[in-house]
């Protein structure tokens, strides 16, 4: 699960490229979680996830709580098909 990180003033801008699914996340949430309180500002670019499920959407779900707990304010940068999709289902889950 490849993702990019580059922190530009005081934004770190995260992209994740392939799967956010129950395959990935734990991976996903040991690189992603760290970064919470890295900067004021976390911007996760999804534009280029290729599948989510509902393992995906918990984990974007703990980002938001415990971006929260850190004072980060967390946005998404980007959504792919995928993201759209699984956010529709799930009733227009928004961040």
């Amino acid at each position: 699960m490849p993702i990019t990180c580059e922190t530009v003033d005081d934004t770190t801008c995260v992209g994740i490229d392939g799967e956010l699914t129950i395959y990935t996340v734990a991976e996903l949430a040991a690189a992603l979680l760290p970064q919470l309180g890295a900067a004021p500002r976390l911007a996760l670019d999804l534009s280029q996830v290729t599948e989510m499920d509902g393992a995906g959407l918990q984990l974007l779900a703990v980002l938001h709580r415990e971006a929260e707990h850190r004072g980060t304010a967390l946005s998404l940068a980007g959504q792919s098909q995928a993201v759209e999709q699984t956010f529709t289902l799930c009733g227009g889950v928004a961040f």
